[in-house]
């Protein structure tokens, strides 16, 4: 499975854990666990939440597949 998300570092480098986001944005702490390891992805309605939550833009949580 291809890293698509940011979602673990992203929660590393504001030092919250997936225990907290869950709790945010209303989902198991199973479901943020498999977002952070890249196994699932979420859908983009969830994908707005887990930004709004963490107080950044949607385009932050992804990998740009663009190659400079």
């Amino acid at each position: 499975m291809a890293n698509l998300n940011r979602l673990k570092v992203v929660l590393a480098e504001q030092r919250k854990t997936g225990k907290w986001l869950a709790e945010q944005i209303g989902k198991s702490n199973c479901s943020v666990s498999k977002w952070c390891s890249n196994t699932v992805q979420p859908d983009l309605q969830t994908l707005n939440d887990i930004a709004n939550a963490l107080k950044i833009d949607v385009k932050d949580l992804l990998i740009s597949n663009c190659q400079h």
